[in-house]
């Protein structure tokens, strides 16, 4: 077993994609819901940025990583919060990490909504999996629940 964290580092076409997607982001188009994080980087000071899927789950919103404990996720628990922009929309929020063992409910609706997307990244696991094979994975996927700053 690994002592590493999981992470799936993104393809060069994927790198490319998410910098396009996070551009558009960026300039006002949100491609089904997406936005672009900004997020300070716990070494370098400077805002970090990278398109995400936000996920409303229960009247809450959510930031999950597919692709593990990724440098956002990183610089997140660090910061403890960050931003959301979609062209000149610019929310600041905070952030708790949810606890794996709280993670069921929303990994699966998330999963219905962007499994399309990111099912790659679940080592198999997909919306249908059982409550059993979803909660497995949760120590994989960090999920923040994110309160929007007033």
């Amino acid at each position: 077993m690994s002592s590493q964290p999981y992470y799936l580092q993104g393809s060069r076409f994927t790198v490319k994609m998410n910098s396009v997607i996070g551009w558009l982001a960026r300039h006002g188009l949100s491609l089904a819901g997406t936005a672009e994080l900004s997020v300070r980087g716990r070494k370098s000071g400077k805002m970090q940025r990278v398109p995400v899927n936000p996920h409303t789950y229960e009247g809450a919103q959510y930031l999950i990583s597919a692709r593990g404990h990724s440098q956002w996720v990183r610089n997140m628990r660090a910061a403890g919060g960050g931003e959301l922009r979609v062209g000149r929309k610019v929310r600041p929020f905070t952030v708790v990490e949810v606890p794996d063992s709280e993670k069921t409910a929303v990994l699966r609706t998330y999963l219905e909504r962007w499994g399309w997307e990111v099912n790659q990244y679940f080592k198999g696991v997909t919306a249908k999996s059982s409550d059993d094979e979803l909660l497995a994975a949760a120590p994989d996927h960090p999920v923040f629940r994110i309160t929007v700053d007033a």
